[in-house]
């Protein structure tokens, strides 16, 4: 993952970096399984649905921690 700010402007230890990091390897592994999808591999489909499933959840999970993090700042 590419960041927009230098390391030390940035706390690693964040859990929506974190959370981000898990996001974009389930998107990852779901892109190469949609691939042998694409080629008549009917067992990776069901793959890629389980990662989009886990997608949905981690974005939720993301969206979350965001607001949690944005009303501790304004407290």
């Amino acid at each position: 993952m590419s960041l927009k700010y230098p390391p030390s402007a940035v706390d690693m230890d964040n859990n929506v970096i974190k959370l981000m990091q898990k996001l974009e390897k389930e998107f990852i592994d779901a892109c190469h399984d949609s691939e042998k999808f694409a080629f008549g591999n009917n067992s990776a489909g069901t793959r890629v649905r389980k990662y989009m499933q886990n997608i949905k959840s981690l974005a939720q999970e993301i969206r979350v921690e965001i607001q949690k993090q944005k009303h501790a700042v304004a407290a």
